[in-house]
């Protein structure tokens, strides 16, 4: 968005007035200036807290932001009105539901959670944030979100940016990445062209897991172009690419990969990746090169694979029977869920590591979130109804993402030590060659 020129006002008369009704009809001039000038910079500060999108990025322009109105149940702002926290925010909206019911299934523990959740609820267009007790405590979009013409559709992952302040959204079956203000409620930045796939700058192909980077940059996966890409809602063509653009995928990491869904950063400032194609996940360091690739053992499909910890990795096999399970950066099976019956996974896309050392995942297909107890392999805390979807309270309908609120969530964590690319914007992008 371009920036608001700074208004041209009118000098004051040359001659002075000589009665007191002269000054009085002056001060009211001057009176009606200051609070003219007042409104004036307060829509400059507005809109200069707003990123600019790529000029070929998006159906709307970053204006999107400052979009009339508030949300319902999207805008908030400090105590003091100033400056926005999300300890605060989150607290504000935990004390609307103080004595509600909650909608857990029986048998669930709240205390299996440090706090609330981010759902991505891709089936219902919408992201929820549940608290441990299973109450909805806020929701996007809700009325005033959106500016006319924007749309939010089918989100399937969502992650908390570094400061908590930020949410950042994939729209991976609607080739979109979207940045959303917690405060305002408004996108502010957004990349791809929704509904519409391609390979040129400006376009995505089943985006995954985009990751917004301390200095404001995103990296993600871009599955059927076969490529990670290093963004900047400063710069209308990528920073950089990693791998060779194409859409026949196959496992040559760092020169091609195999249908990368998921990068995900380590707590060494490397990147672990994961490639669908020949079952991969492999670490990376900021500048492309690659440390190492292993099979998660047994699986087919990994999904989102991450780090628990130092040499220890957590994927989720997106199948029917699904599996979710640790191994090390030598491929050695250290842990595995894999229930059979009334709690069969189906197509588990997701699953990361709570404080505790439990595991929060989503369970796609059974349209539910679960808590996994690794001493009992039991499930001790459930959101939604088994393979049954809806839209009220209690349910959700193909639950693609999850992330934990702040100050838990995966990216706040990772803050001190996530590794930047050391790449800069140019006019021109080329593929790593390691």
């Amino acid at each position: 968005m371009s920036s608001r020129s700074k208004s041209a006002w009118a000098h004051a008369p040359k001659h002075a007035a000589r009665n007191r009704r002269s000054w009085l009809r002056r001060g009211v001039v001057v009176a009606v200036a200051v609070v003219l000038v007042v409104v004036v910079g307060l829509v400059m500060k507005s809109s200069s807290g707003i990123k600019s999108s790529s000029s070929s990025g998006s159906n709307s322009s970053a204006a999107g932001g400052s979009a009339p109105g508030s949300a319902s149940g999207s805008s908030a702002s400090s105590a003091s009105g100033t400056s926005f926290n999300p300890k605060s925010w989150l607290a504000s909206l935990e004390a609307k539901v103080k004595g509600e019911q909650g909608n857990l299934q029986p048998g669930s523990n709240p205390s299996a959670l440090p706090g609330p959740i981010l759902i991505a609820d891709e089936g219902n267009s919408r992201l929820l944030l549940v608290d441990p007790k299973g109450r909805i405590i806020w929701q996007y979009p809700s009325p005033g979100d959106l500016s006319p013409g924007q749309t939010f559709k089918e989100p399937d992952d969502a992650f908390f940016g570094p400061t908590g302040k930020e949410i950042m959204a994939t729209q991976e079956s609607q080739f979109a990445i979207t940045e959303i203000s917690i405060q305002s409620g408004h996108i502010v930045f957004r990349y791809g062209h929704p509904g519409t796939a391609g390979s040129a700058p400006g376009y995505l192909d089943n985006p995954d897991d985009a990751m917004l980077l301390p200095n404001g940059d995103i990296i993600t996966a871009d599955i059927k172009n076969c490529r990670l890409l290093y963004l900047s809602p400063l710069s209308p063509t990528p920073i950089h690419i990693f791998g060779e653009t194409t859409q026949s995928c196959y496992h040559q990491p760092p020169l091609r990969f195999g249908s990368p869904n998921g990068v995900f950063p380590m707590s060494n400032g490397d990147w672990l990746v994961t490639e669908i194609n020949g079952d991969w996940v492999d670490e990376m360091t900021p500048s492309g090169q690659i440390k190492y690739s292993i099979h998660p053992p047994g699986i087919t499909y990994p999904s989102d694979s991450n780090e628990v910890s130092p040499g220890v990795l957590l994927t989720a096999a997106y199948t029917s029977p699904g599996v979710i399970e640790e191994f090390n950066q030598n491929g050695a099976l250290l842990w595995r869920f894999a229930p059979t019956g009334a709690q069969t996974l189906n197509h588990p896309s997701i699953a990361l590591p709570l404080p505790d050392g439990n595991v929060l995942a989503t369970d796609d297909r059974n349209d539910r979130v679960i808590v996994i107890d690794k001493a009992t392999n039991k499930i001790i805390w459930q959101y939604g109804y088994t393979g049954v979807s809806g839209t009220k309270p209690g349910y959700i309908n193909e639950p693609d993402g999850v992330d934990l609120a702040p100050p838990y969530s995966l990216l706040m964590t990772q803050a001190s030590t996530m590794g930047i690319p050391p790449f800069q914007a140019t006019g021109t992008t080329t593929s790593t060659n390691g």
